[in-house]
């Protein structure tokens, strides 16, 4: 005999909801420790070390932030030498943002460690876990965004 209970879609979402931010105030924890302010701080230099040099809208829209948030985040990486910013010289209405050596430096110092901050979070899952868990969160994600539209 089955022993699956029939749960509700609102249990469903208040059992997600409290894992994602237990799992939001653990990450920006293990961020705030690294030395940046935010999620968005760590997030920036993190993309720019991925793709390189990158026009400051394009950095935006690839990490799903307004147009306000990412302003901020590139002004703080620039007041801590951390990005620079310069015009293309292609297209002079597109500013560029630039990981400087320094930027490099510390995301590198603190991927490695953020990196091993999350391996002990989901560490809790074992492989077959893990790959179901992308699964079924893909898998909302999409019904999500389909019933969005």
């Amino acid at each position: 005999m089955s022993t699956v209970q029939n749960i509700k879609g609102e249990h469903l979402f208040l059992v997600l909801y409290k894992a994602s931010k237990a799992v939001e105030t653990y990450d920006n924890r293990s961020i705030g420790e690294l030395g940046f302010s935010s999620i968005s701080d760590f997030a920036v230099l993190e993309y720019l070390k991925t793709k390189g040099a990158q026009p400051v809208n394009t950095i935006g829209q690839s990490m799903m932030l307004t147009s306000g948030s990412m302003t901020t985040a590139v002004d703080r990486a620039q007041k801590n030498g951390y990005v620079t910013r310069e015009h293309d010289p292609e297209d002079g209405r597109v500013v560029n943002v630039t990981l400087t050596e320094k930027g490099r430096t510390a995301i590198d110092n603190a991927f490695e460690i953020h990196a091993s901050n999350l391996e002990r979070l989901f560490s809790v899952f074992d492989k077959e876990e893990k790959a179901e868990f992308v699964r079924l969160m893909r898998k909302i994600g999409k019904t999500a965004e389909a019933l969005n539209l």
